[in-house]
């Protein structure tokens, strides 16, 4: 027979190794806030197991609320960070329930219903843990076997704890005097030895995965214009046909080197971010925007036809015309050009439709500036340079 003792003395040895493990983790990397959110709740369940052996020595009532106010709280920590993680903004729906819950258990242990009081913290880190599987499952766009380990974790973990509760429920103990000791008690102390084991290997695969993420997001993002950068362009579209309904848009802003000379490349950084936000404003399904380069930047438009993407991109340097920054010279008002490329039927590659479209724009350029000039339809791919204008 298992020594109820010596799993709990386990499971807070197992803890405090992967507490640590995650403090040094989050000590060489602060950004990732998350993996100090698992370290202080895995923290806070070893307090509950030192704690609970203790109990089990000593049943006093005061202990009790102590005890099974830690688990509710380290599961609650545990979910939080998984909100955390999964960039999940309303936390609240987990905070409000889990305290009320807490708060109950309080009560009736007070009055000396332990056994209801364990009942209720059993059914809401069961909660807890199954709002942590179905985020994973639901929410995580990432690795995916990662992800559904952890769901997969979570549900054994709390399935476990489901199972205390269940007996405690049949057996009708609504008070107890004393710590809860049967075979779903010990169960789940080997389960939480384990979830805990593999919890820890998990979290560090997360942090990876996420520092992954983010270096491949900072190597694709214009750190200027918050947009995507040429690399991404490529890495996105590179190997993808345009097809009848995709387009690019490419737009120039008009004397920009002029506007850095005469009012200051601090300026000129206001104007290209002031673009950048009309392109955003005009942003929907199927419009992705990126910035080239200097002045340069590009629309890639999805799903439309050349007529609603060539009056998008028209609306779009129409709305940059309208912009004013402010200026110690006055007020700057700056104009853009741009070009149209168009995708075909049997599908045109990326270098072709920006070929096109930086020929429209250049053709803008010289025809006078401040509009948007697109391929004529007889000219696709290559009967030549004709273009009409917007």
């Amino acid at each position: 027979m298992l020594d109820f003792s010596s799993l709990l003395l386990a499971a807070a040895l197992s803890g405090t190794c992967l507490s640590v493990t995650m403090f040094a983790i989050w000590l060489t990397t602060p950004r990732a806030r998350f993996v100090l959110t698992v370290a202080c709740g895995i923290l806070v369940l070893v307090a509950h197991v030192v704690l609970f052996w203790r109990y089990t020595k000593d049943a006093s009532p005061w202990l009790c609320q102590i005890v099974l106010a830690l688990l509710g709280l380290g599961f609650l920590v545990l979910c939080l960070s998984a909100v955390q993680y999964l960039g999940i903004r309303n936390y609240r729906r987990a905070i409000v329930p889990a305290l009320a819950a807490m708060a109950v258990c309080a009560l009736v242990t007070y009055l000396g219903f332990d056994g209801a009081g364990f009942l209720i913290t059993y059914s809401t880190v069961t909660a807890l843990l199954a709002a942590i599987g179905t985020m994973f499952w639901m929410k995580g766009d990432h690795d995916r076997r990662i992800l559904l380990v952890v769901s997969l974790l979570s549900g054994i973990c709390g399935l476990s704890f489901a199972l205390c509760g269940a007996v405690l429920l049949v057996n009708e103990q609504w008070t107890l005097g004393a710590a809860p000791d049967n075979w779903a008690e010990r169960l789940n102390s080997v389960v939480s030895v384990a979830c805990m084991t593999v919890l820890g290997a998990l979290t560090l695969s997360l942090h990876h995965l996420q520092a992954q993420i983010e270096l491949r997001a900072e190597t694709m993002t214009d750190p200027l214009t918050g947009l995507m950068n040429r690399r991404a362009l490529t890495t996105l579209y590179g190997d993808r046909g345009f097809g009848p309904f995709m387009a690019i848009a490419m737009f120039d802003l008009d004397h920009f080197k002029r506007t850095n000379d005469v009012f200051g490349h601090a300026v000129g950084d206001q104007v290209l971010c002031r673009f950048a936000s009309v392109i955003r404003k005009y942003g929907k399904t199927g419009v992705e925007a990126f910035r080239l380069g200097g002045e340069e930047f590009a629309l890639v438009l999805s799903r439309m036809t050349p007529e609603k993407a060539h009056d998008l991109a028209s609306r779009i340097g129409v709305a940059f015309g309208t912009e004013v920054v402010s200026t110690p010279r006055g007020p700057l008002r700056s104009t853009v050009s741009g070009g149209m490329g168009f995708g075909t039927a049997e599908g045109r590659p990326l270098e072709e439709v920006l070929a096109d479209a930086d020929a429209a724009l250049y053709a803008a350029k010289r025809d006078g500036r401040n509009r948007v000039l697109a391929q004529a339809k007889s000219d696709r791919p290559d009967t030549g340079p004709a273009l009409r204008s917007a």
